[in-house]
């Protein structure tokens, strides 16, 4: 465990008193426990087997296609291996502690990847050759948080924020990746994250965090420092997905700056034009990903259309919208060769895949599926596809969702499922826990309340810093239609989500106690006065606009009074909390404090305190052991049957 980030150590918010690492209870330490999987074909299917089903992540081609490197967690922890396109062995790359990110190195023979400890989030840069027989270390683990941004066209550099200089600031930085030297380029204040390299140049695209879904974009020259800004609206906007053509001539990026939804453009250097892409313009649904390939011919970009991804290509050369191949449902990510090869790799996770890996290579038309999923035993075709729904919350706002309901069940239980963010979308991709909880008879309603993603950028920004407990609110609305809906039992019903998803679990149950018979609240915030003031580094960009700026008495006061360690007093039902050590987003005293406060009222409280995670349980020993007690609790409390 790294002490440093114990913020010398968890200082208590209740008393005055010094937890440190003797937190008084120490059978909140989760401790391993023998775990009996069944038998494949089961049904319903133990927990474990939801978790243990898996499939790669991050999923990227070399320089000609023939190979993909990708991230599984098949060990216990993420690693990255590297598996033939056409077909053969994978191999383990990287044996360390866990892996966050990587990239191909131009030279297709090297990745470069972070590492952090035990999810402290502060990564250190290494290079490895892909036979897995040369590494070495860019950029060691330090106390500053890493961005890594891109290679320069030969792959001698890199450019990566960091927070180095001040704890706080993402300046910007170029290592050379020979000398292994970094030089600060650009002295920043909050956060200036670099996107993409434009070649044959010393230009950077640099992002401006401007809260949780904007940002302000920059143009910056890394020989002399100097910082052009590109574009700063007025109404906030979001800037994504960054491609530039290979003469670095153009410069394609996706943006909802014109509108609610999100489109994909084109900026010209030489003219300064800024253009929607008009063989891409799409109403009423946001896009993406933007994706250029290696040799500049073809542009790819998904749609997302009531939660499910969809595909599109243009074609340069003829000029024209290509033909797409049959994919899955779900949701899609895309990564292209990086050379001259027209080589994309698409991932889909969907509700009864946890990943289907396939290259396609456009201009043959031939489509490879290079790595299926590991469903650990589950029958596939039992998995539930969810059903969007909206209902209007009590000030008529419309509020969405995707609600699983087990099959030939009647008026189920319900879990109220809440995602973080809070800028994010509850998408129908793969989720093994509400699978799991779907088989065992309770319905799963995934909400996205106001403030999340994928409905324009209105609804994104209806509960932001005043309007913070609006979306609170819609989590009770929610259950007033659910009763209202009537195929799902509203009286039995429950709270779950996690880090931003956490703090609404801790709120709600406060705020409206007797809608919900429990709640589970991981790494969620109890104070946002403490949690803001404390907040890492990369949160501390965006919250100044999504929350307010703490550092001001308004927002103080105002945090002060809307904080769910306010309302734990009058929290009725049963609650469940998680929460790792590590966490460098929300400390773990952010869940000590409500279990605290909770026992010394004399309510039994179910406490998952991990000693070697950050903000969320990576290792799979331990994600067995914690959603085999989420599933127990929940079963228990909302009446249901559960394993053995």
């Amino acid at each position: 465990m790294k002490q440093a980030w114990i913020l010398g150590v968890m200082l208590a918010l209740a008393g005055g008193q010094v937890w440190a690492d003797d937190w008084p209870y120490p059978e909140d330490t989760p401790a391993p426990v023998p775990v009996s999987v069944g038998v494949a074909g089961d049904y319903p299917a133990d927990i474990s087997r939801f978790l243990m089903a898996r499939g790669a992540r991050s999923v990227a081609p070399n320089t000609d296609g023939s190979a993909v490197a990708y991230v599984s967690s098949v060990t216990g922890v993420p690693q990255i291996w590297i598996a033939p396109t056409a077909g053969g062995q994978p191999h383990q790359l990287t044996f360390g502690g866990g892996v966050t990110f990587f990239r191909w190195h131009p030279d297709g023979t090297h990745l470069l990847y972070g590492a952090d400890n035990n999810g402290d989030e502060r990564e250190a840069y290494y290079l490895i050759s892909t036979d897995g027989k040369s590494e070495r270390v860019i950029l060691p683990a330090s106390d500053a948080y890493r961005a890594f941004g891109d290679f320069d066209g030969e792959g001698k550099r890199i450019v990566y924020a960091s927070t180095e200089r001040t704890g706080r600031d993402f300046d910007i930085y170029v290592a050379d990746l020979d000398t292994g030297t970094a030089k600060l380029v650009y002295q920043a204040e909050f956060g200036f994250m670099p996107q993409s390299w434009q070649p044959g140049t010393d230009t950077v695209v640099v992002a401006e965090t401007r809260g949780e879904d904007a940002a302000d974009v920059h143009l910056l020259n890394v020989a002399t420092g100097e910082m052009k800004a590109l574009y700063k609206p007025k109404v906030a906007a979001a800037y994504t997905g960054f491609n530039w053509t290979p003469d670095g001539k153009k410069l394609y990026f996706a943006s909802n700056v014109d509108g609610e939804y999100a489109q994909v453009m084109v900026y010209e250097p030489t003219s300064g034009k800024t253009e929607s892409f008009a063989p891409a313009a799409a109403k009423g649904v946001d896009i993406d990903e933007v994706a250029l390939c290696g040799g500049g011919r073809y542009l790819a970009w998904t749609t997302n259309e009531g939660g499910y991804s969809k595909l599109h290509l243009y074609d340069f050369k003829y000029q024209r919208m290509a033909g797409t191949p049959y994919l899955p449902d779900g949701v899609m990510s895309l990564n292209w060769a990086l050379g001259h090869y027209s080589a994309l790799a698409i991932t889909v996770s969907g509700p009864a895949s946890p990943g289907d890996s396939f290259v396609w290579r456009v201009t043959d038309g031939r489509m490879d599926r290079v790595l299926t999923p590991d469903m650990a035993g589950l029958d596939a075709s039992r998995m539930v596809r969810p059903e969007a729904i909206t209902f209007k919350a009590r000030d008529g706002v419309t509020v969405h969702g995707l609600l699983y309901l087990p099959q030939g069940a009647e008026k189920p239980p319900v879990v109220v499922d809440v995602h973080g963010g809070p800028t994010a979308q509850a998408r129908p991709e793969w989720a093994s826990a509400t699978q799991y909880l779907v088989g065992r008879g309770i319905a799963v309603l995934d909400i996205n309340v106001r403030g999340s993603t994928g409905y324009g950028k209105t609804y994104t920004r209806l509960d932001n810093q005043e309007k913070r407990l609006d979306s609170v609110r819609d989590l009770a609305d929610a259950v007033a239609w659910l009763k209202k809906d009537g195929r799902v039992d509203g009286t039995r019903a429950a709270v779950m989500g996690g880090s931003y998803g956490g703090y609404m679990v801790n709120a709600v149950m406060g705020l409206y106690p007797g809608t919900f018979r429990a709640g589970v609240s991981i790494v969620g915030v109890s104070d946002w006065v403490r949690a803001l003031e404390e907040a890492s580094p990369g949160l501390k960009a965006s919250d100044r606009i999504e929350y307010g700026d703490i550092r001001e008495k308004k927002w103080q006061d105002f945090y002060a009074v809307n904080s769910p360690i306010n309302t734990v007093g009058k929290i009725e039902g049963a609650m469940m909390f998680s929460h790792g050590v590590n966490d460098p987003r929300d400390p773990v005293t952010e869940s000590d404090r409500m279990v605290k406060a909770l026992r010394d009222k004399g309510q039994t409280v179910d406490y998952l305190r991990w000693p070697d995670e950050g903000h969320s349980v990576r290792k799979l020993s331990n994600r067995l052991i914690m959603y085999r007690r989420v599933a127990h609790f929940l079963e228990t409390q909302l009446g249901v049957k559960g394993q053995e």
